[in-house]
């Protein structure tokens, strides 16, 4: 009866570990009764949008090899808006806006693109930004490179090698970051990790053991005959 009491008790207390470290998410559908609104509610929904997020978070986390809640950012609910604005979307430390007139007016699977889009804020959620230091365009590269891994980067992409220099920024930056990546296994969470602390351009010959416009110049000669 003790031994069964207890593992009771270990039990309750793993289920209250987990609850301790779990996250919400809430969206609240701003634009409600709008053209966007309606088919955000349509065609996404408020309950699929929170298991996107949460889909998205665990898959941030694995390809950022946090395992454990020490590694991550210490969130514990994520909102999303769903908001007449310009552009596509934004994050704010917790708070994503999205905008409904972008999702109106998408003229394709708007469901798969929202989760793309999705996928890539919820990375600037999570994500370290050097302090801010870091670059913008690889803050926005290492988020699109989540949503290229994830399988959701949209024909409208360049291809892998465009660009003309390694810090453009999201698709761009996502396809060299993925270079990277082969040279050295696990990249793109050595250098997330990196960037809890702060920024420094050395942090390629780290991991590389070469330089970013060494890396640059060879992923550039990878797809020079390329059509």
């Amino acid at each position: 009866m003790a031994a069964a009491t207890c593992a009771a008790l270990l039990i309750l207390a793993a289920m209250a570990a987990q609850r301790i470290h779990a996250v919400d998410f809430v969206v609240n559908n701003s634009a409600e009764g709008s053209d966007g609104g309606t088919r955000f509610d349509s065609k996404i929904g408020r309950a699929n949008a929170a298991e996107i997020m949460d889909a998205a978070t665990q898959f941030i986390w694995q390809t950022f090899s946090q395992q454990s809640s020490a590694d991550r950012k210490n969130v514990q609910t994520v909102t999303l808006f769903v908001e007449s604005m310009s552009g596509v979307a934004y994050t704010s430390n917790d708070e994503i806006h999205l905008s409904a007139e972008y999702v109106v007016n998408y003229d394709g699977d708007v469901k798969n693109e929202i989760t793309g889009v999705l996928y890539h804020e919820m990375t600037h959620v999570w994500q370290w930004d050097g302090n801010g230091g870091a670059p913008s365009g690889l803050i926005e590269g290492i988020a699109d490179y989540v949503r290229l891994t994830a399988g959701f980067a949209p024909s409208h992409w360049v291809k892998p090698g465009s660009g003309d220099k390694w810090d453009h920024g999201y698709d761009v930056t996502a396809y060299f970051l993925q270079y990277c990546d082969t040279i050295a296994s696990g990249f793109v969470a050595k250098m997330n990790s990196k960037l809890q602390d702060g920024w420094d351009l050395v942090f390629f010959n780290d991991l590389t053991g070469k330089s970013v416009d060494e890396l640059w110049n060879d992923y550039k000669a990878k797809y020079a005959n390329s059509p």
